[in-house]
């Protein structure tokens, strides 16, 4: 987080508190999906979480540096979600199903997909925001699918003539494109998308 780690003491010398803090990162998410970056405000932010705006401003410098910290905080919470697995012990179907389970961006939080495209329609007032989105919570979750991918394919699972790279970024648009048509996406979803995946990529399609 911008200043003193949760638990350390803030500029005033007092402890900060993780609870108050994480109820901060909860407002600012939500005001994010219903205002918008550009319209949503510290005031209601701090209305939100029962702080005052001094309590905002003793733990970030102003709206961005608390939306970078909302975005990672967003990340954490999905990765912690994932269930503890190898995937590269995983036979090959299933490392690659599991791999793109996890792209969805409403794997953890059904409202990540109306920020994600928030943040996207901010782009031609604040670009930086589109560029912190693609750092802080798209890239990270694609290298994990697109590392699956390529190590299927190291080892014979998948055609040689993949386009990996190609493939991830369709993956991760389908739960977009599906968001759009009204489809609830998630794990059925996921699974649709897999079984006509992995019968044009695989090698042995019953693997």
């Amino acid at each position: 987080m911008d200043g003193a780690a949760a638990g350390e003491p803030s500029p005033g010398g007092r402890p900060r508190d993780p609870a108050l803090d994480e109820a901060i990162i909860r407002a600012t998410r939500r005001r994010l999906v219903l205002d918008g970056y550009s319209k949503m405000t510290l005031g209601d932010i701090a209305s939100d979480a029962g702080v005052s705006r001094p309590t905002l401003y003793r733990r970030w410098s102003g709206k961005f540096a608390l939306v970078v910290d909302a975005l990672d905080w967003g990340f954490r919470a999905q990765l912690d979600s994932y269930p503890p697995l190898d995937l590269e012990a995983l036979p090959p179907r299933e490392a690659f199903a599991e791999a793109v389970r996890r792209v969805d961006p409403c794997y953890a939080n059904p409202e990540a997909i109306v920020l994600q495209g928030g943040f996207m329609g901010e782009q031609p007032r604040a670009p930086e925001l589109l560029e912190l989105l693609r750092e802080r919570a798209v890239e990270p979750r694609l290298r994990l699918l697109l590392d699956v991918l390529t190590g299927l394919q190291e080892r014979g699972h998948v055609r040689a003539d993949l386009d990996t790279d190609a493939l991830t970024t369709m993956c991760f648009g389908s739960f977009f494109g599906a968001f759009l048509r009204g489809d609830p996406g998630g794990r059925p979803f996921a699974e649709r998308v897999v079984d006509t995946v992995w019968a044009l990529i695989a090698v042995d399609p019953g693997s």
